[in-house]
């Protein structure tokens, strides 16, 4: 009872302290003019150059005030820590807001003024030429303008990636995020353990006016991949100061860091009076409740280290030519995602992602060890910093037995077009690599010189017995051109004079208890313009197979992958590692591809142009020059371990 009486009456006192040294109370009055009347003469030589009349205008408690244009920006001075605006700074480096401040600067007083900053003092009367008018009122108007200026300069093309949250996308929503645990690949994705609604932490408490940085109790409400909900003790069935926090973020701890750390817990000002005895509420509150484990943090950090490093070479798919593989060297490393440098691109602008463990990267010497074309490098001689990167790296492929019966070259199959990733279509195997490799083409949209065939192993999950769509109730999309539809897979071989490649040579692996369902967020790498990761929803389930549905965008962007693929990342991995995260297309991108796609498809007229295919962002627009297919619901959808039959018998 003691304590909480001193601790308010101390923090009544700092809030006085506070409003009477900077003449404000929470940053909503205006600098006292005491303050800024104060300066000697000598100081009072510096004026303000005048502020154009022509810039523009926004009103602050009934006050009308007048900014520059956002050329010049703000500035901090150097010397006493004040902000203010650019133009009104002293010299041409605009470093100090004063005469005194930068004469003062390597001074004896500049220990101390750094010593009163740091110590939450007012500035120095060295800066009463910035405060005429409100510091907060600056900021307010600059944002303001700021914020202007870009939205006129933004194109039609263009996303606003600064306004999205996830947080306020899923509560105005109600939507449901895919756990950590569905993500293997992902950091903290095999030890993310018990972490549920109910378990406590301890975070910042925000809601507190005292100098320094002290820290409360907080409960998850509601989790959405590494996002959790977070409401302060104390607080009951009250949301209005709930808040959105990354669990693996550096300002979440596990309840006694503090203890430990040395760290202050104080109550959330709005609830302060609450209660009379703080330590015994959170003893009754806490007894029996979760928290994070005493190693969370190390766990995180130890999960986010990654083996690829910078300047490691190797092969990787020819994003020009499916059908050839390219050295490639490591530019950079973002949450196990590799941007890879073609290495004959001077200039470092011919790129291509992937993560660390997508199939289309490979050891160095991987093409010759079993027969897929090469691209050999006009480089002769490697760079000195460059080095190969070691074979026990990258993803292991299931050993096959292809001494007895095997796939062989014509043999008819189904599988996910990587050029267009929302079909499922005919395809044919062109060519029988060693370790089982094969080499497949999409009947009806081949090149001439099978630059478009691309590889996938034996036990793929992107490849299909003849047979798969049909009991799935997928639409397969058959050949380009043919006529004969409904497509019927018995008398397409009995045309084509081929054979469907046996059934039993397909991966029969187990369909494992994934997680997901539809209708789950999580985020999902673009695999037409794979630098992009994007907001994203689980729109259907066959077995091991999820369609992804990219929100905002048209049904044809959706793509099929498997439930373990290395592009697929919880809701906050962009947040938690520093990449760049793809809001849902807005109303207006909407309307713009829904018509743009009706046009395309009018106008079909355009033939296959091979390898043109994979041009950036063009190829989702020839992509949508093909048919349109709808995709079945039916009973077949599997959102985890059944017993529905995975392959069709096929015909005698």
């Amino acid at each position: 009872m003691e304590d909480t009486k001193e601790l308010t009456e101390h923090t009544s006192r700092t809030e006085r302290k506070r409003r009477d040294s900077f003449g404000m109370f929470d940053g909503y009055d205006s600098c006292s003019e005491d303050t800024s009347s104060s300066s000697s003469s000598d100081e009072s030589e510096e004026e303000v150059a005048p502020l154009p009349s022509s810039l523009p205008i926004i009103k602050n408690n009934g006050q009308v005030y007048t900014y520059p244009d956002g050329k010049s920006g703000m500035a901090t001075c150097e010397m006493c820590g004040m902000v203010g605006v650019r133009d009104a700074f002293y010299s041409k480096t605009k470093r100090f807001c004063s005469v005194s401040c930068s004469r003062s600067y390597s001074s004896n007083s500049k220990k101390a003024s750094i010593l009163a900053r740091l110590q939450g003092k007012p500035p120095t009367k060295k800066a009463k030429v910035l405060q005429k008018q409100p510091l907060v009122a600056k900021l307010a108007a600059y944002a303001q303008y700021q914020a202007t200026l870009q939205n006129q300069a933004k194109t039609k093309a263009a996303v606003p990636v600064e306004g999205f949250s996830w947080g306020n996308y899923i509560n105005s929503n109600s939507f449901t995020a895919a756990p950590v645990t569905c993500f293997k690949h992902a950091p903290m994705g095999t030890c993310w353990g018990d972490i549920s609604e109910g378990v406590r932490v301890e975070v910042p408490n925000t809601d507190c006016s005292l100098p320094t940085k002290v820290f409360w109790i907080a409960g998850i409400v509601k989790l959405a991949g590494y996002n959790a909900l977070l409401r302060y003790e104390g607080f009951e069935n009250d949301s209005s100061l709930d808040f959105w926090c990354n669990v693996c973020g550096s300002d979440i701890h596990p309840v006694g860091w503090c203890a430990t750390s040395g760290k202050p817990l104080v109550p959330p000002r709005t609830i302060q009076h609450k209660y009379t005895n703080w330590k015994a509420f959170l003893v009754k509150r806490l007894t029996g409740a979760k928290t994070l484990p005493p190693d969370f943090s190390q766990k995180v950090s130890e999960s986010m280290q990654y083996p690829f490093k910078t300047s490691m070479r190797v092969e990787v798919v020819d994003k020009t030519h499916l059908c050839r593989t390219r050295v490639a060297v490591v530019e950079s490393v973002i949450g196990g995602r590799l941007r890879l440098v073609y290495e004959e691109s001077e200039d470092k602008t011919d790129d291509f992602w992937c993560h660390m463990y997508s199939p289309l990267i490979h050891h160095i010497g991987w093409s010759r060890s079993i027969g897929h074309r090469f691209k050999r490098s006009d480089i002769t001689k490697k760079q000195d910093a460059h080095f190969d990167a070691p074979a026990h790296l990258f993803m292991k492929v299931k050993e096959v037995d292809t001494a007895g019966e095997w796939f062989k070259e014509g043999m008819k199959l189904e599988a996910i077009d990587p050029l267009n990733l929302s079909a499922i279509c005919v395809a044919t195997i062109r060519k029988v690599l060693a370790d089982g490799y094969l080499m497949i083409g999409i009947d009806g949209s081949e090149a001439a010189d099978g630059s478009d065939w691309f590889c996938y192993h034996a036990t793929s999950p992107s490849i299909f017995p003849v047979g798969f769509c049909e009991i799935n109730m997928i639409e397969l999309t058959p050949p380009r051109g043919y006529a004969k539809l409904p497509f019927k897979w018995f008398d397409y071989l009995r045309e084509t004079d081929s054979i469907a490649a046996p059934v039993k040579l397909f991966n029969k692996v187990e369909v494992p208890n994934h997680g997901f369902h539809v209708g789950m967020k999580l985020e999902a790498v673009d695999l037409m313009e794979p630098r992009l990761v994007c907001v994203a929803t689980v729109t259907r389930i066959i077995h091991r197979l999820l369609r992804i549905h990219f929100d905002g965008w048209e049904d044809e962007y959706d793509q099929w992958v498997d439930c373990e693929s290395p592009d697929l990342y919880p809701v906050g991995w962009c947040q938690l590692t520093g990449y760049q995260l793809q809001p849902p297309a807005p109303q207006s991108s909407r309307d713009n591809q829904s018509s743009s796609s009706k046009q395309k498809k009018k106008s079909k007229s355009q033939q296959y142009k091979g390898h043109k295919k994979m041009s950036s962002l063009q190829l989702k627009e020839e992509l949508l020059d093909g048919e349109e297919y709808s995709f079945l619901q039916g009973a077949s959808d599997q959102e985890s371990n059944g017993s529905a039959s995975y392959y069709i018998k096929q015909e005698p």
